[in-house]
């Protein structure tokens, strides 16, 4: 429950209900415009009134700003968008602009959110539903100051809103100020005992505490609560409950409760919900209820797997550590060899154990192995604070995602290409923990394995073809989603990252020099490491990342 109630009344103030008419067929206008009315009924009386083509104006506005709420019932966000847009030709007003921010929101299109929510703030007399929608819209951003304001005034505005109380506190936590969030949650809790949302945020506090019995029985309160949740047609289907279930098993994971997290993740996969958040908590449900129900004898294969260069596992990660998986892959039996990702793995390694890590190292790693140690890493970042992954060696895009290649990868027609490497976002769910920093690190090239291969005599490059690994499509995208992970890219998406001429390639070996600079931010680290690349190609080369770390981390002590 991240947003506040659809502000009905604005709307309703300006523009006319539909008139008796509706009374003599069948009740449509009531139908449509009945707030209580299920989605499908709603929708379906909104568009036969639509059909008859006895409105205009101010009046057809609103029956398509109904129908707007119904489909945002039944979490349809392209609908929703489609309809408000033809409301606000119609007719601008505040209501409008507020349904279709939200629906942006939920989609995860957070710029565009926060620029519908400035109109409707704009359009109409001063509204917290409308500063806390804009706060929430910041917070997906990662401006947690402007999210801060915003619920400030929200709260000032409305200061019984337990949402606005609860999301700025989730900020606050967000900047590090554990106390003042759990100060800004605790309120949230004491005006609305019987929303649970609150009670999932500070069951998230608590873990962060290391008080995983506390966040535990906030979380068990959450879900008895999400049994029967409000009525709040801005709040998608099912989300509430995906999410307790999600944080009570992350907490109980920590504790090392396994059998108690697999039932919390396998009843998180239950609902369904449309929203990004939602979807975020699905993939992580579904990624980690996968590693802990695979036998142990499994993921053994971390120290003895068919690699053509196993690697020693180190051993297990205690809670509040620092742990890396580091892969370099060169060997590559069907497609372009490749010299030097071996090389920039090991000195990768080594940089981060000289600043404390627990690193899990592979090199020149089949499928059965890569995704083996894969797993067992994802497994181990449960107790982690710190989380790196690194990858040198090829890498693809097919339709938007993102594959790292094992080097017995074998391109041919009519195989599951992609089942044969291992899936970006699967990581990337694995890792999905806001209480955790994740930073993953890809000195890999961008391509599409089916184009056709490269000229004899080209430059080595970490390609198989001429295109390049597609931007994260989100992070930070709900509850959790996101929230604290950097991706660092060796070069630009849809560019080539050069294998280089020397021992590494030019980005590793910037990384190499950098990544162990005391007091030196992450994100100050990784602008040296892309000034020295471009310097180095000539500009050929430009190193890219994207981020939704929440406050300044640093890699090596200060």
């Amino acid at each position: 429950m991240r947003r506040s109630l659809l502000l009905l009344l604005p709307l309703l103030a300006t523009l006319a209900a539909p008139p008796a008419f509706a009374q003599s067929r069948s009740q449509l206008g009531p139908l449509c415009t009945t707030e209580t009315t299920p989605a499908d009924q709603m929708i379906a009386a909104c568009t036969k009134i639509i059909a008859l083509k006895v409105f205009s104006g101010g009046q057809l506005a609103t029956i398509y700003f109904w129908r707007a709420v119904g489909w945002n019932k039944k979490g349809d966000y392209a609908h929703v968008i489609a309809d408000a847009t033809e409301a606000l030709r119609l007719q601008p007003a505040q209501a409008i602009y507020n349904l279709r921010g939200s629906a942006y929101y939920d989609k995860g299109e957070y710029e565009i959110a926060t620029a519908d929510f400035n109109d409707a703030i704009k359009s109409g007399p001063p509204s917290g539903t409308l500063f806390h929608n804009r706060g929430n819209a910041y917070r997906g951003i990662g401006d947690y100051t402007k999210a801060i304001a915003d619920y400030a005034e929200a709260i000032r505005l409305t200061p019984t809103s337990a949402l606005s109380w609860q999301n700025r506190g989730i900020s606050k936590e967000a900047t590090g100020d554990l106390d003042g969030a759990l100060t800004d949650i605790n309120e949230a809790i004491r005006l609305d005992p019987a929303l649970a949302s609150p009670l999932i945020n500070r069951s998230v506090i608590w873990r962060a505490k290391g008080n995983f019995d506390r966040a535990i029985a906030d979380a068990t309160e959450a879900v008895r609560l999400a049994q029967t949740p409000p009525v709040n047609v801005m709040t998608p289907p099912g989300s509430v409950i995906i999410s307790a279930h999600v944080h009570r098993a992350l907490a109980y994971e920590a504790k090392g409760e396994i059998d108690a997290a697999k039932a919390d993740y396998a009843a998180a996969l239950k609902p369904t919900a449309s929203d990004a958040g939602s979807k975020a908590n699905h993939a992580t449900a579904k990624v980690r209820l996968s590693l802990l129900s695979e036998p142990p004898a499994q993921s053994q294969r971390l120290a003895d797997g068919p690699s053509t260069a196993p690697a020693a596992a180190e051993p297990a990660v205690a809670s509040g550590q620092r742990m890396a998986l580091v892969i370099g892959n060169g060997a590559y039996t069907h497609v372009q060899a490749l010299p030097n990702p071996p090389r920039d793995a090991k000195a990768i390694a080594k940089s981060l154990r000289d600043i404390g890590f627990t690193v899990a190292e592979g090199v020149d790693l089949d499928r059965a192995a890569m995704q083996a140690r894969t797993r067992d890493f994802l497994r181990e970042a449960a107790r982690a604070q710190v989380a790196v992954v690194y990858y040198a060696g090829h890498g693809v895009q097919i339709d938007g995602r993102n594959y790292l290649v094992p080097t017995d990868i074998e391109f041919a027609s009519g195989s599951n290409v992609t089942a044969a490497m291992v899936d970006m976002d699967q990581i990337l769910a694995g890792l999905d923990d806001q209480v955790r920093t994740n930073i993953l690190i890809l000195d890999a090239c961008r391509n599409n394995p089916f184009a056709p291969p490269e000229p004899a005599g080209a430059t080595a490059s970490r390609s198989i073809s001429a295109g390049g690994l597609a931007a994260p499509s989100s992070l930070g995208t709900g509850a959790t989603s996101g929230a604290g992970t950097l991706i660092a890219f060796a070069t630009a998406p849809g560019k080539v990252a050069l294998d280089g001429e020397g021992n590494n390639s030019p980005f590793s070996a910037a990384l190499s020099r950098h990544i162990g600079t005391p007091g030196l931010e992450v994100q100050q680290m990784l602008t040296r490491v892309r000034a020295e690349v471009v310097s180095t190609t000539r500009n050929k080369q430009v190193p890219w990342s994207n981020s939704s770390l929440l406050g300044e981390v640093y890699l090596a002590a200060k």
